[in-house]
């Protein structure tokens, strides 16, 4: 067995799990999702069918992941966060063919108890912040918060706020990566 899991943790046949990966108390992995390898899933997470962790994704405890979810790599799901897959949901309406997709992309990081309203892309290395609302699609690099969820700012891809010049250039305060600020969108520089 490449990854490691708990013996609380219930893991079904039919999915599949990364070398390195970790799986702590009480967490479900369902049939047919795939899990990447170094991932550390924390205690009591569901993985719903069919959803996609990339590699090194870290999902903090009590999350719930459903069917429609994929995750890149890098992505950091933080303690409560909630995701969706119905827009409309029934308890009487039969909806499990209308799931819709949601995207985190690469290196994202979505805060303690955020809620991902489903449909929505979040672009790589944004960040969203606790207790957040996202009802829309959120670009890269993006630093949002609040509900409904607001651009506020942008983060670099170590964490940080960038603060952009008159020129529309910011530089990381860690890695001293540079970063361009251009018609509404941020790009990391060569």
């Amino acid at each position: 067995m490449p990854y490691t899991a708990h013996p609380t943790a219930v893991i079904d046949e039919g999915c599949s799990i990364g070398e390195g990966t970790r799986i702590w108390h009480f967490s479900h992995i369902m049939p047919g999702c795939t899990i990447g390898e170094n991932c550390n899933i924390g205690q009591n997470v569901v993985v719903s069918p069919q959803v996609k962790l990339g590699n090194n994704v870290k999902v903090q405890n009590n999350v719930s992941i459903y069917t429609g979810v994929e995750c890149e790599d890098d992505v950091f799901l933080g303690p409560s966060m909630v995701f969706t897959n119905v827009i409309n949901p029934r308890s009487a309406v039969a909806r499990r063919d209308q799931y819709l997709r949601t995207l985190v992309k690469k290196g994202a990081s979505i805060g303690a108890n955020a809620t991902i309203v489903c449909g929505y892309d979040i672009g790589r290395y944004a960040f969203i912040g606790a207790g957040a609302v996202v009802t829309k699609e959120v670009p890269d690099y993006a630093l949002v918060v609040g509900n409904p969820a607001r651009l506020t700012g942008w983060m670099s891809e170590f964490g940080h706020k960038l603060k952009f010049d008159e020129l529309g250039l910011a530089t990381c305060p860690e890695s001293n990566q540079q970063y361009r600020l251009e018609k509404g969108r941020v790009t990391r520089l060569a």
